[in-house]
């Protein structure tokens, strides 16, 4: 009887393999060779899933926006909205290894997107969906009237809580800032903008 393989396994094991290569030795390096050998596969193998080195960055990149999102889409609160909002920001920056790895795959493209059209739009997705989910938890935040009062417009709180989060992301990943830091500046700024976040009223 035939072997049945499970396509979809073996591709993600591939973005797996394309994630690792990128945490350790940088984007750079990964290539179709590269990436076969992490993954323990032949090029030839690998390449009858992913024919040019965009299509696999672009595949990797999109797998780690997609698992975030499931990730995010799967948290259940059960303390105030500043601890969600808290949570749910955290889940998307590089507090632990794996978080680090996602990071660095999804950050990687600021670069490559400047020469290749495919990997802009993978680019362009990943900033559009940040920014759409700092947009929908400055949303809620401000239906429960919970934005302090010299706050702004909400499109500009988004787009300012957008840029503090990619900001300390990519300190993070430069190592200017440690995981506890990086935390201690994004709960400055929530403390800024939300009521009650600093422990006040």
């Amino acid at each position: 009887m035939p072997k049945i393989v499970d396509h979809e396994a073996r591709r993600m094991e591939i973005a797996d393999a394309v994630g690792r290569v990128i945490a350790r030795d940088g984007v750079n390096e990964v290539s179709i060779r590269s990436v076969a050998a992490e993954a323990g596969w032949s090029s030839g193998a690998l390449r009858h899933y992913f024919t040019t080195r965009a299509e696999l960055l672009a595949f990797a990149c999109e797998q780690v926006i997609q698992r975030v999102t499931d990730r995010i889409a799967d948290m259940r609160h059960t303390g105030t909205i500043h601890q969600a909002v808290r949570d749910t920001l955290l889940e998307t920056m590089p507090v632990d290894a794996r978080r680090h790895t996602e990071a660095t795959v999804a950050f990687a493209f600021l670069a490559l997107g400047l020469s290749d059209p495919r990997l802009a739009e993978v680019q362009r997705a990943h900033f559009d969906g940040m920014y759409g989910l700092c947009r929908q938890l400055i949303e809620s935040l401000d239906s429960e009237g919970l934005l302090t009062p010299q706050a702004s417009s909400a499109d500009l709180l988004a787009r300012r809580l957008h840029a503090v989060v990619d900001g300390l992301s990519i300190q993070r990943l430069a190592g200017h800032l440690t995981p506890e830091a990086m935390i201690t500046q994004l709960d400055a700024y929530l403390a800024e903008i939300i009521l009650g976040a600093d422990g006040t009223r």
